[in-house]
């Protein structure tokens, strides 16, 4: 007798398998009990019936309580009527591990509650859908760049600079220097696409920002790719390619995960259909204007601005060159204005805000120095940065997504929190 997991359950129809489960729920009726069983590849019903085990053995699993461990044997059965389409009909089971008094009950339970009860709230069947939503995206993601000739490169989390302010850090203590959490990988990932063509980071971003909107965290994750030999609009192709094949991704593996989270599937396809609407910032701010926002050209867009954007196309929408005033100093200058850069931000419908941020990278030497001295920095701690415009300087372009902001448009979430394992919040620090 072979010992299954329940995602493999249909390799294994009308064949008797033993699976390690944990009982989530349960209900009895008469002589039936149905054992509501999950073994972190999936959730499935286990049914077992009174005829078929001893009477001690019925009754001992009418006392189970719930999250109680146990093996359970018995045959595979299709069942047209569960969202997993199989079940077990469970011909005995052994109690591994007893559970007593387990907080999070089959109820409705505050946020503050469960996120207290993190721990224990990811074995759920809402965090396990959301969760398997993110790993599914993270394949996808290295898939994506894999076949496109991408590098992976891991930028450092500890850094001696700030590449977009001082503001926003979390600084410590290296030996005896300030040292900071890093915000983000890119001026790494510029050195490496010099030497790779084309790179891409995956890993934790930090910022020391006090927020409770649903867009911003202290700590994420980010996908920064960054490409050589390659202006804007070429950029922007990839990133829009990027997102549709991240959505189509999650709709061919995920269906059963989008059913509990309640997520519909004929509005993502919506999102895979390219390419993506482009408007200006100048055009942006004249519609805004037209449409009774009070908005002044050289302000950053906020929620609602972004919200009303996007929800205008219906789509991602890109929005093209902002402000130099209020981007970052590695930006592109305009060919023909001084006061905009060549950048991008991909806003996401449905309210979710900005999903990417992009831009072409100047390569001036002098200019990118000014730039540094203007926004209050040290050029010397961008020595190495510098050096990459003096030695065979190319066309580059890269962008960052932050994966939490990306789940939770996708997944429909009230906040980022609920996309991560373990969100690090005030009075909520896992050791």
């Amino acid at each position: 007798m072979e010992t299954i997991s329940i995602i493999h359950a249909p390799e294994h129809v009308d064949e008797k398998v033993r699976i390690g489960v944990w009982l989530s729920n349960k209900r009895s009726s008469g002589k039936i009990a149905f054992l509501q069983l999950r073994d972190g590849t999936a959730f499935f019903q286990g049914v077992l019936r009174k005829n078929d085990v001893s009477e001690e053995k019925f009754d001992e699993a009418k006392e189970l309580r719930q999250e109680t461990s146990l093996y359970v044997t018995g045959t595979i059965h299709e069942d047209s009527r569960s969202k997993f389409g199989y079940e077990m009909e469970i011909e005995d089971f052994e109690v591994v591990g007893e559970s007593e008094d387990y907080p999070i009950t089959p109820k409705e339970h505050g946020i503050d509650f469960l996120l207290d009860h993190r721990h224990l709230w990811l074995r759920s069947s809402k965090p396990h859908a959301l969760l398997k939503i993110r790993n599914e995206v993270i394949c996808a993601t290295f898939e994506f760049f894999n076949d496109r000739d991408f590098i992976k490169i891991d930028a450092p989390l500890l850094t001696g600079s700030a590449p977009e302010g001082t503001t926003e850090l979390f600084k410590t203590d290296y030996f005896g220097q300030d040292a900071f959490l890093s915000q983000t990988g890119q001026l790494y990932e510029e050195a490496a696409a010099m030497a790779f063509g084309r790179v891409f980071s995956f890993g934790p971003s930090f910022r020391a920002e006090k927020s409770k909107t649903r867009r911003h965290l202290t700590e994420f994750w980010m996908i920064e790719p960054e490409m050589a030999w390659m202006h804007q609009e070429d950029s922007l192709a990839i990133q829009e390619q990027y997102i549709a094949f991240l959505v189509q991704s999650v709709i061919d593996n995920c269906q059963s995960e989008l059913a509990v989270i309640g997520r519909d599937v004929e509005t993502l396809k919506k999102y895979t259909r390219l390419p993506y609407p482009r408007i200006s910032y100048d055009d942006a701010i004249k519609l805004l204007q037209e449409n009774d926002f009070d908005v002044d050209w050289g302000v950053d867009f906020g929620s609602p601005e972004e919200t009303f954007l996007a929800n205008h196309f219906d789509q991602p929408v890109f929005v093209l060159n902002y402000p130099k005033a209020i981007k970052a100093f590695y930006m592109k200058r305009h060919p023909t204005r001084d006061d905009v850069v060549i950048c991008a931000d991909l806003l996401a419908p449905e309210g979710y805000g900005e999903i990417i941020g992009g831009s072409e990278r100047d390569t001036d030497f002098d200019y990118l120095r000014d730039r540094i001295v203007e926004s209050g920095q040290d050029p010397k701690d961008y020595d190495w940065y510098l050096d990459l415009r003096k030695y065979g300087s190319v066309p580059h372009s890269g962008f960052g997504l932050g994966l939490e902001r990306f789940l939770t448009w996708i997944t429909l979430q009230d906040h980022l929190r609920e996309t991560i394992p373990f969100p690090r919040m005030i009075n909520r620090i896992y050791p």
